[in-house]
This record gives structure tokens, sequence and C-alpha cells, in this order.
């Protein structure tokens, strides 16, 4: 009897514990603050949240806003997390100045509310290719289409203005917030967190009940981390340069071994690189041309091509890094302004290196026992057929073909076994 007491005071004790948690949980938000470009650590940092919102059972998830656009595939992410998300999710377009273009466009009108603040705009949406440049040709009105389609789609399923939506990508129009809300854009206008909180409480959401709003406590989900260097590295620029200091340094601990920090700085680029190129639509033509430019680098140190493979290098580098990034789609890219500075940099870092390595090689060696073939000494015990000789601040045990006196001049031939073999200057 007692331990039949015993299980159902236990299971009351879970049962209230569980839903004091729901409780607590319903009576909770999320939000999650995206600033700067959209891209992979962004999309799987929302992504998270939104998973994590719907497995918590909070009352809704607010998306702040501040964006000027990013990537078309880390975008759709998004999306699909917030049409997937089991709660309310509201996007908010804020701090004041704050914008919502090209894919933040697309991200704002996806949310269940979407929600704008004062001295705010949204728009802009025209899909453009790396570094900003215009998309042309066919390719230009394939990926424009794809995105109207896409826009529109959106626009539809959360009733808004499909009309100006289409205009967003193919004309790049751009609205405030009072002429979003005019135009049905947007739900509402809020001059902060806690004014968005009010108006949207008591709001019903298709599918997703009524929203209870009452003295919400609001949780700022944090990014991790992990995500936060990947959204450094994770732009095109900043990857291609941590990729041309890695192979820069590496060249240089192979063609200087025991340098050592040029080593260890080069691996630790390469490897951030590589971490950054698994979230970056990456051409490996273009790597591997960026390879065989530093293997045409490498040669030169060996072959006398008289410059012939360096220029082969620097062009190989430069097809290269032209073709490294396949992004056409979005404003993100390699931008010539990093391009051009940092490839004339490295390529000049090539060149002088191979340059002196090369030179290195061609000298004769001032040092050990090649560095004393054809040196100048004089004779300090006479040589018949072995003496000894002064060379190089050094007494050397010597031998000659034929006999020299103490005192004469002679000249190195060759080193055996520490023995010289001289002749006579005269």
């Amino acid at each position: 009897m007692k331990t039949m007491r015993f299980f159902i005071l236990a299971l009351l004790l879970s049962l209230f514990c569980f839903f004091g948690n729901v409780s607590a949980a319903e009576n909770e938000i999320y939000i999650l603050k995206i600033s700067g470009s959209i891209n992979p650590a962004v999309a799987d940092f929302v992504k998270k949240g939104i998973v994590k919102a719907s497995a918590d059972g909070v009352a809704c998830v607010i998306v702040q806003i501040d964006t000027p656009g990013g990537l078309a595939e880390s975008m759709r992410k998004i999306v699909m997390a917030i049409f997937a998300s089991k709660v309310p999710v509201i996007s908010y377009v804020a701090p004041s100045g704050a914008r919502a273009a090209s894919a933040g466009v697309m991200i704002t009108i996806a949310a269940d509310i979407a929600a704008m603040a004062p001295g705010t705009n949204i728009g802009a949406a025209h899909p453009v290719g790396a570094g900003g440049k215009e998309i042309g040709g066919t390719m230009s009105e394939k990926v424009v289409n794809d995105m109207v389609a896409h826009i529109k789609s959106i626009a539809e399923k959360r009733k808004k203005n499909v009309e100006w939506a289409e205009k967003a990508v193919r004309k790049s129009v751009s609205v405030t917030e009072t002429e979003a809300l005019k135009e049905n854009v947007i739900d509402i206008v809020a001059k902060d967190l806690d004014d968005l909180i009010r108006q949207i409480n008591g709001r019903k959401i298709e599918d997703k009940g009524v929203l209870k709003l009452d003295n919400v406590k609001k949780t700022v989900l944090e990014e991790s981390m992990r995500t936060k260097i990947l959204k450094i590295i994770s732009d095109p620029n900043v990857a291609y340069i941590l990729m041309m200091i890695g192979l820069a340094g590496l060249y240089f601990e192979l063609s200087h071994p025991g340098a050592v920090l040029p080593g260890v700085v080069g691996g630790i680029s390469i490897i951030l690189a590589f971490f950054a190129f698994q979230t970056i639509p990456v051409n490996y033509a273009g790597f591997l041309l960026i390879i065989l430019a530093i293997i045409f680098f490498i040669m030169e140190m060996k072959i006398a091509s008289y410059g012939l493979l360096s220029i082969a290098g620097i062009a190989s580098l430069l097809l290269g890094s032209l073709m490294l990034f396949e992004i056409n789609d979005t404003d993100m890219g390699l931008s010539w302004k990093v391009l051009i500075p940092t490839l004339s940099i490295i390529s000049g870092f090539f060149v002088v290196i191979s340059g002196l390595v090369f030179k290195s090689q061609l000298t004769k060696p001032r040092t050990g026992a090649v560095g004393l073939v054809g040196e100048i000494g004089t004779v300090k015990e006479a040589i018949m057929p072995e003496g000894k000789v002064f060379v190089h601040g050094e007494l050397w045990k010597a031998t000659s073909k034929n006999p020299i006196g103490t005192g004469a001049r002679v000249r190195v031939l060759k080193v055996v076994n520490l023995v010289l073999e001289v002749e006579s200057v005269e």
C-alpha cells in the first residue's frame, strides 16, 4: 500500500512539473537577431532557434532583421524553417535605420506576422552576381524568374501584395515602413519590441492558435562562438584571403624549412578557409587552378625558366581566383577591391621567394667542405706529398701530386675525408 501511495505521489509530482514547465514555456517568447548578410551561418542559427522554440513550445518567435541581403540558398533555408515552425514566427525589421533588402524581403514576408519599426525600409530584391554586378544574358532571366516565382509563392501563402513582391524582384522597388503597411507588404508598424508584443497580443494565427502574450518573458537566443566565427569567415572575401595567407605560409615553410611561424599561421588559415568553403558554393576547377599556380611557383625554384613559370603561376592564380566561387544569384561574392590587391601581393610574394631560392641555389656555397673548393691558402708545413695548409682561418691536412714548400700559395681542388687536395697557385 505504501509503495502504491509513493508511486501515485511521484506521478503527481512529475505531472505537476511537466505542466508547470509547459505553462512557463507558453508564457515565453524567443528573440532571434539577424544582423549583416544572410549566409549559411545565419541560416543555421535561425533554423536551430526556430526548432528549439518549437520543441520548447514557446508562445512565439520574433526574428529581428537588419540585412542588406545575402545568399539565396541560405534565405530559402530560413524561409523553409519559418514555414515548418510549430509556433508563430514574427519578423520585425528593426531598429530604426535598419533594412530588409534582397533576401531579407523574402524572410520578412514569410513570417506569420510581418512588422517594421519607424525609419526602416524593405525591398530591392533583384538578384545580382558576384560583387554586386548584374547577371547578364539567359542566366539573368532564369535567376530572376526563379526568384519571382519564389517570392510570389511566399506572398500568396501569407496573403501579402503579390504585385509589389514581383516588382521588388524585377524592378528593385523599395518602400518605407508606412508605404509597406499601406501596400499590404507588412502587417504592423511598431516602435519597439514592447510595442510589437502589445499589438500582436490576442491575434489569431492560422493553424497556430491565438497569441497570449500578457506578462510574457522575453528571451534573446545568443549566437554560439561557432556561429560567430562562421559568420565572419563564410564571407567569400574573408575565405579567399584566408586561403591565400594559408598557401603563402605553407609555401614559405616549404622553401625555408624551420621557419615554423609561417607554417603554423598558414596551416591555421588553410583549415579556416576549408571550414568556410563547406558553407560557400565552391568551384573546384578554380581551386585546382590555384593549386596548379603553387606548383608552378615551386618549379620556378628548381628550373631556370627565366620567369615563364612565374608568369604561368600568376595567370593560373588569377583564373582560379575568378572561378573559385559559384555565386551568381546574390549580392555576396569576391569583390574586385579584395581580389586585385590580394592577388598582387601574393603573386609578388611567390615570385620574390622563388627568385631568392633559385638565386641561392646558383650562388657558390661559402661554408662546409664544398665552400673550400677553389679557395686560396698558404702552406704551413711542406707537402711531400702530405703537409698542412692554412685556409679560411683554419689549419687543414693537405696532399698534392707535386711537392710544395712552406710559405707557398695553393688552391684547393677538392676535399676528401677532411683532407684537402691542393695545387700550387704559381
